[in-house]
């Protein structure tokens, strides 16, 4: 059986309100036919209704009404279901229907039809339990519901609320949950029925479980894509940037020096034959110019890569890192040994990153920075005791670029990293990179101090 179309719905909606209306103004007639009319003719006064008689029938209608109505809609829901006109007619159709139709994506709502109308109760709801957590997967009919997940145990509560956990050998796998109508308690046939349903939905529910857990993955696999590829991009535009900023520099340092030294060169020699001393003098001249040339590519390499963290690896390079900084920093580390080239420079960039943000933005009288070997992945913390800021403020302004460019470093050698701050409580960035071997545990050593570029 497949879940009903939505004018078949509605047209049994009418039907349904129509024979609860249509069956109330009967039994209000019945009884005032029955008990002032009829009561009349016994009495012996048929000229006028006794007001005594119509006190009664009044009465018997207010305390007749509820059960009426609750037992007309439980023949009009009947009426407008005649394949699941009783409990034992749903229960044995059950793994035939629920397995019909485009199972299984419309399965928990095929459930939650049936159990509705098998126990005419005033709405059923299907929770399944994924990753971990009850997640409602179909109510009928929709409805607002009470709020927050049913008991994952048997149930009931004096409002109406019945509860029953689904279980596959052992396991709860989800719940389901029904309301009883107003003043119409679940008979003996409806529990039972209740809890034939729920015992033989164990199996279905586990591969509704399944699926909607792959598709969490697959939207979370496809989230990480997203980002890997946005992060791709950033490192793109980064390194396009770079190249614009060296050529820059090149451009107006090293090369200016260059060609001036080669103007120089080719004057003295133009001037060699008839001026020696002059060109002697010019020659000598270009030694400081050569000089010059070469410590301003120095300092051009140095912005680069630095040449201690290739040499000697990435402890020292952070302590001459900070040492030439304007912000107090104290490295709190472990020796290392050599780790992997792009774990090396991912870990001091993104450490360099954050202290100079620190000393930037954040007012901060001091920096911590540890880098500690665990024994699957290692480690580095940045804590500055600054003004510190809300990070989610800032993703959203777009004004986090530092962090992005950090979280791209540590993301390209497989790692994570997660930034930790509020107003005036400071900032700890924590980067955790997986080691793709196992080595030797190292002793921790704790050294000094410097100052952060």
């Amino acid at each position: 059986m497949g879940t009903p179309r939505p004018t078949v719905l509605l047209r049994r909606g009418l039907l349904r309100r129509c024979v609860v209306v249509a069956g109330l103004a009967g039994f209000v007639l019945a009884t005032y036919v029955l008990v002032v009319l009829g009561g009349g003719v016994v009495a012996g006064r048929t000229a006028s209704p006794s007001v005594a008689l119509s006190v009664l029938a009044t009465t018997v209608v207010a305390l007749s009404f509820v059960p009426v109505q609750s037992a007309l809609e439980g023949f009009a829901d009947r009426l407008g279901h005649p394949a699941a006109a009783t409990p034992y007619d749903v229960l044995s159709r059950f793994p035939g229907a629920v397995t019909g139709g485009d199972a299984p994506a419309g399965l928990p709502m095929r459930m939650a039809t049936m159990l509705a109308q098998g126990t005419g109760a005033q709405w059923a709801e299907v929770w399944l339990r994924v990753s971990g957590r009850l997640t409602l997967a179909a109510t009928w009919p929709p409805h607002p519901g009470p709020g927050g997940p049913p008991p994952s145990d048997d149930g009931a509560s004096p409002d109406g609320l019945r509860s029953l956990p689904v279980r596959d050998d052992g396991q709860v796998l989800g719940v389901l949950r029904l309301k009883e109508r107003p003043g119409s308690v679940l008979t003996a046939v409806e529990e039972r029925l209740f809890a034939g349903l729920a015992a033989q939905a164990g199996r279905m529910l586990r591969l509704v479980a399944l699926r909607a857990d792959l598709e969490d993955r697959r939207a979370e696999l496809a989230a990480r894509a997203e980002d890997l590829k946005a992060s791709r991009e950033r490192l793109i535009a980064a390194q396009d940037a770079e190249r614009r900023r060296l050529e820059r520099d090149i451009h107006d340092g090293a090369q200016q020096h260059l060609v001036a030294l080669m103007v120089n060169l080719r004057l003295a020699q133009t001037i060699a034959v008839r001026s020696p001393r002059r060109a002697a003098r010019v020659l000598a001249e270009q030694a400081d110019a050569a000089g010059a040339a070469i410590e301003t590519l120095s300092s051009l390499s140095r912005g680069i890569y630095p040449r201690t963290l290739a040499d000697v690896g990435l402890l020292p390079a952070l302590r001459t890192g900070a040492a030439t900084g304007a912000i107090l920093v104290t490295i709190d580390g472990t020796s290392l040994g050599r780790l992997p080239a792009a774990v090396e420079a991912a870990l001091y960039f993104c450490c360099m990153e954050a202290v100079q943000n620190a000393a930037k933005h954040s007012g901060a009288g001091g920096v911590s920075v540890r880098v500690e070997e665990l024994p699957r992945r290692w480690r580095l913390s940045i804590e500055d005791d600054g003004t510190g800021f809300d990070p989610g403020g800032a993703s959203r302004s777009g004004t986090g670029a530092g962090l992005a460019n950090m979280r791209d470093r540590i993301d390209a050698v497989g790692g994570s990293l997660t930034v930790t701050s509020a107003p005036g409580a400071g900032t700890t960035v924590t980067a955790e990179v997986p080691r793709a071997h196992l080595d030797e545990p190292s002793a921790t050593a704790r050294t000094a101090v410097g100052r952060a570029p």
